[in-house]
């Protein structure tokens, strides 16, 4: 292992309704790696959101305060993925790799006209009234059932439900972004300038709509390169951190 590679700093930026710590196993499974998860916004110990502020900006803010002008290669789980793109798009000599595991830009998909749109925005708009209603549990309950892999959302304990269904509104804080793409991420020519090597992840039970955004991206990232993990769903670096690893691992080593 070189010198460089045993201090090497890595940003991981956590999908919405965790936190930092959810990179824990991912993190113990990179030799050479410091790698900083901070809480973002209205998640762990970080301040809550105001409600008022685009809340996308503000997370992609708060990733490049934590970059603190280093250059560093950045991975991101779903939400977060969405984050490390635009930090990449916007600041590209700051990042030497990107790593988006399920990055959640559904955006993506609809400007490519794939099929899976459809079916996706129906269900999601469905659950988006339930947030708007107030239906914090229920909410929660029917994100999860799409997201949260096998087990149920009744099976979390209740101090996991309760921290689920106090944040849901997050998960539509950012639809400006990651559905409408507000601040211009998918116009021509912008990821196509992106000179970084990508590493799209996605797990084999995932929802399609999923595929449909990494195929969408890695059409015009040009130097993208897509795996699929075996038997993992929407948590794979959680659930599937040991297959996860040595995936990521190889993208840092020849990045």
């Amino acid at each position: 292992m070189s010198p460089h590679m045993e201090t090497r700093p890595v940003l991981a930026l956590h999908c919405s309704l965790a936190h930092g710590g959810a990179f824990t196993a991912l993190s113990q499974l990179l030799p050479g790696v410091s790698l900083n998860a901070p809480d973002l916004m209205g998640h762990g110990k970080a301040p809550d959101w105001d409600g008022l502020s685009d809340y996308h900006a503000a997370a992609t803010e708060q990733a490049l305060a934590a970059i603190d002008g280093q250059v560093v290669d950045i991975i991101g789980h779903s939400f977060g993925g969405t984050v490390a793109l635009r930090l990449a798009l916007e600041r590209p000599e700051l990042v030497r790799s990107l790593t988006l595991i399920e990055p959640v830009l559904f955006a993506a998909a609809k400007a490519a006209q794939d099929p899976a749109w459809g079916g996706f925005i129906e269900d999601h708009r469905a659950f988006g009234g339930l947030v708007a209603l107030g239906d914090k549990i229920e909410a929660a309950r029917q994100f999860h059932a799409m997201w949260g892999g096998d087990a149920g959302f009744d099976s979390l304990s209740p101090r996991m439900q309760s921290y689920m269904s106090d944040r849901i509104h997050l998960i539509t804080a950012p639809w400006n972004v990651i559905l409408e793409d507000a601040p211009g991420l998918l116009a021509p020519g912008r990821l196509e300038g992106l000179t970084m090597p990508v590493l799209l992840l996605q797990g084999q039970k995932s929802p399609p709509i999923i595929a449909a955004v990494n195929r969408a991206l890695s059409a015009r990232l040009p130097r993208a390169r897509s795996v699929e993990i075996a038997g993992a769903g929407h948590m794979l670096p959680i659930s599937h951190a040991a297959e996860v690893a040595p995936v990521v691992q190889a993208h840092l080593d020849a990045a």
